[in-house]
């Protein structure tokens, strides 16, 4: 893969062996899986709620990206959905017990389930790679669209082997905010809900695909300007967040802090309007912390 840097006119080239094309490899080889699979899956489970929906294609595509990384690096850390008991307690013990690594592929098999189920073309997957709690290679895959957004610490990121950038709009009355509707009924989706209530008379628009890793890849790729949720797991954000850095924005807590991966509360934006995003959340009692 040889994508044009049209920034600085120098190829950006991914090694055939490198985590990088290995993620990208993995990415596309289950997407294509999953897309063939769409209104043929045989198993429906919820786990959180009712609304927290599991199927045995996420289980087999989890199963897939396993296989296809640790076949090149078996000494690597591996944390995916489908291997977490639900709920926010298991998330964060489970990261908790696993940030320290070395080297952690972090992995959500089908970001998007609910829509998967319902036939709603808006799901991915997404696999990122951290180094000792920094996240150094992000991938999502689009298999509906066949977008694959790609970024390296460093090195920018690309959809279309184009390198992309985050929008422009410097205030929040004229953004496109993405949100979400969290499928945890009693702490996540009361305090989304307060935030999208605040944002919806503060913003241009807002829009919700249902599924947190393409809200920022959109950010990432300036589809829209900033993305919000209370209640997210690592591995629906992490190579996400990725994108959107790579790409110019600004990820950080909902309260302003810094990016890690025990972060579940997020604020992504083009930075330009970062600060006016947290300012409202904040007058909301939006942030969940």
């Amino acid at each position: 893969m040889e994508p044009s840097n049209n920034k600085n006119k120098m190829p950006y080239v991914v090694s055939s062996k490198s985590p990088t094309a290995v993620a990208i490899n993995a990415a596309a080889k289950t997407g294509e899986w999953i897309k063939s699979r769409l209104g043929a899956f045989k198993e429906l489970g919820t786990k959180l709620s009712p609304q927290d929906l599991v199927t045995d294609v996420d289980k087999g595509a989890e199963i897939m990206i396993r296989k296809l990384i640790q076949t090149h690096f078996p000494e690597h850390d591996f944390l995916g959905e489908e291997g977490v008991e639900p709920g926010p307690e298991a998330s964060s013990k489970a990261v908790q017990e696993l940030e320290d690594s070395e080297y952690l592929w972090i992995v959500d098999p089908i970001d998007g389930t609910t829509n998967f189920v319902h036939g709603f073309p808006y799901f991915c997957v997404s696999i990122a790679l951290a180094h000792k709690g920094e996240i150094i290679v992000g991938v999502i895959y689009d298999p509906m669209r066949d977008e694959m957004f790609v970024a390296e610490k460093g090195k920018g990121a690309y959809v279309h082997g184009n390198l992309m950038s985050v929008s422009k709009e410097t205030e929040l009355a004229g953004s496109l905010m993405a949100i979400g509707f969290n499928p945890e009924r009693e702490f996540a989706l009361p305090n989304n809900m307060k935030g999208i209530t605040a944002l919806s008379t503060r913003t241009r628009s807002l829009r919700a695909a249902g599924a947190a890793a393409m809200h920022l890849a959109y950010v990432a790729a300036g589809r829209v300007t900033g993305y919000y949720e209370v209640g997210l797991n690592v591995w629906d954000i992490a190579a996400g967040v990725l994108l959107v850095t790579e790409s110019g924005g600004k990820v950080t807590d909902t309260k302003g802090n810094p990016y890690s991966l025990s972060t579940r509360h997020l604020a992504a934006t083009n930075g330009l309007i970062h600060d006016e995003l947290l300012g409202v959340l904040d007058e909301a009692g939006a942030t969940g912390l």
